[in-house]
């Protein structure tokens, strides 16, 4: 029984995963098409979830993000043929 919760709770969160990354690439999208540059795009986006992040759970969710976004990076999870949406 706690497996099957465990499933439709990993299947909601991915759900919810989707669908916000659907909402930002359909943002990005209209900031370029307003010609707004990538990078300014980015660190509004950027300051915009970490202020947000910060204020629901504290510092530390904040830079546990920060540190696990830092490990994809060098990792190469955001390279574009590796990109998964």
């Amino acid at each position: 029984m706690e497996q099957a919760v465990n499933d439709i709770d990993a299947l909601v969160r991915e759900e919810k995963r989707l669908t916000s990354v659907e909402s930002h690439s359909e943002a990005w999208a209209e900031g370029l098409s307003a010609g707004i540059e990538p990078e300014i795009i980015a660190e509004a986006a950027l300051s915009t979830a970490f202020g947000e992040l910060l204020r629901a759970n504290g510092e530390a969710a904040a830079l546990a993000l920060l540190d696990r976004m830092r490990e994809k990076v060098i990792s190469g999870e955001f390279e574009p043929l590796l990109r998964r949406h």
